[in-house]
């Protein structure tokens, strides 16, 4: 800090470097981040008309300038005030302060600084190409599960669309809202008014549809998982309950729940943590996704992305992973054959199960993780692996959820496909089953 007066003083002046405010809190100024707040006070001898002083920002590539306030202390208002003094920006970004002074004093520059966010980039074209793959297997098993429901009887056709439904609605959401179109890069303007600002970290007031994409991917995303879940719940009462077939109740139960949970859930967190002028409480800037870091870019368990996304999902899976690991065993102990070659319906089912509950799950947690991770190597093998499996996700279904019961139940199509002709010629093998017998058995080989 650099201080001049306005005339010559040739008497004592003394001065006192304050670390901190720590004696100085204001009500009006409330900060947030980790920056120092340094305060001078002087005491003069003789006041002179005007003090000047000024203060070159510290760098930081985190961090920079939006604005600044000249203050002095006032022990009647118990505050900092702007009365008399007046601020300059010079051209090398230091902020300079004039302000007219009694004897004595405590001086201060309020700043508020602009987060240098790293937004997103546009998603690469293997997301695009996976999403869309998954879009199209989604919709087409949506489709067959609609066209044969009658010939299928128990099958949950209710669930496995919803599912569809739900993931679908979110890939659409991933692809076209994930980036946030309004960028706040380089729009800071130091202004000329003497204000002090409310803290030193500038919030900008929500503008643009992120936040609405947010929510919407919150609960589009929970859906799907929701269903998943309800799903299992079907295969357990289908599997262990006394009566055949799924109870009347259920599918009403399920639609409430399916659709309304996540709902509430959304709710929550929006009523919790969103507010106009200050949309980063529910979500991130970077992105259109819940926040899940603090001031100091460390997670914190606080914001929305916890408790508003991986608990509820974290209970899910385990509810979903616990019913299909108890038929697993079940079905292992008292069927045998249940890892042969022959295809049972309870073994489709726990397949199918399988892939949804676990699959689906495991997919979408490295996705999560790969939000939240910083370092670099890491988020690269993330990335790779998050797009594979969520490529295959549309795809696994379709193949578990149409294409394969469509084969079944339709073998003249397999049958339509031959493999190119290579004339053969038919030879005859004769074994006698032993030397003494005259009689022999022929096995004619053919060229089918």
């Amino acid at each position: 800090m650099n201080v001049t007066f306005s005339k010559g003083i040739n008497k004592n002046v003394g001065f006192v470097l304050y670390d901190n405010d720590q004696f100085f809190q204001s009500k009006s100024f409330e900060p947030s981040l980790d920056t120092k707040r340094r305060v001078i006070s002087a005491n003069l001898e003789e006041n002179p008309e005007i003090v000047h002083f000024t203060i070159t920002p510290s760098a930081d590539s985190t961090m920079s300038l939006n604005d600044f306030a000249c203050v002095f202390w006032s022990y009647s208002k118990n505050d900092w005030i702007t009365d008399g003094c007046t601020k300059t920006v010079s051209s090398s970004g230091s902020a300079g302060c004039s302000c007219k002074i009694q004897q004595k004093a405590n001086f201060a520059i309020l700043m508020a600084f602009d987060i240098n966010y790293n937004y997103s980039e546009a998603l690469h074209w293997i997301s695009i190409i996976g999403c869309a793959l998954s879009v199209l297997g989604l919709c087409a098993t949506a489709l067959y599960q609609i066209i044969t429901r009658k010939s299928r009887g128990g099958s949950p056709t209710l669930l496995v669309v919803n599912i569809c439904l739900s993931m679908t609605v979110f890939y659409l959401l991933f692809i076209f809202g994930i980036n946030n179109p309004v960028q706040h890069v380089n729009v800071a303007r130091v202004s000329g008014e003497n204000i002090v600002p409310e803290s030193d970290h500038h919030k900008y007031p929500d503008e643009g549809p992120c936040t609405a994409f947010t929510a919407l991917l919150q609960y589009f995303l929970l859906a799907t998982f929701t269903w998943n879940t309800l799903y299992g719940i079907n295969v357990y009462m289908l599997f262990h309950g006394s009566v055949s077939g799924t109870p009347r109740w259920f599918p009403k139960v399920s639609m409430a729940v399916g659709w309304g949970l996540p709902a509430v859930i959304v709710g929550i967190s929006l009523g919790s943590t969103y507010r106009v002028d200050e949309p980063l409480g529910y979500r991130q800037e970077e992105f259109c996704w819940l926040a899940s870091v603090d001031h100091k870019q460390t997670f914190s368990i606080k914001k929305p992305m916890f408790w508003g996304f991986i608990l509820p999902l974290l209970i899910m899976l385990i509810s979903s992973t616990a019913i299909l690991l108890h038929f697993s065993h079940n079905i292992c102990k008292t069927n045998p054959n249940l890892n042969t070659s022959r295809k049972t319906p309870l073994k489709k089912k726990i397949l199918s199960s399988l892939s949804l509950a676990v699959m689906l799950g495991l997919s979408w947690v490295i996705g999560y993780i790969l939000l939240i991770t910083h370092e670099k190597t890491l988020k690269l093998i993330l990335s790779v692996v998050f797009c594979l499996l969520n490529t295959t996700q549309g795809v696994q279904i379709f193949i578990l959820f149409a294409l394969r019961p469509f084969l079944n139940s339709n073998p003249a199509v397999l049958n339509s496909v031959h493999a190119p002709e290579i004339g053969l010629h038919k030879k005859s093998f004769y074994l006698w089953k032993n030397k003494k017998q005259e009689s022999k058995e022929s096995y004619i080989s053919t060229d089918h």
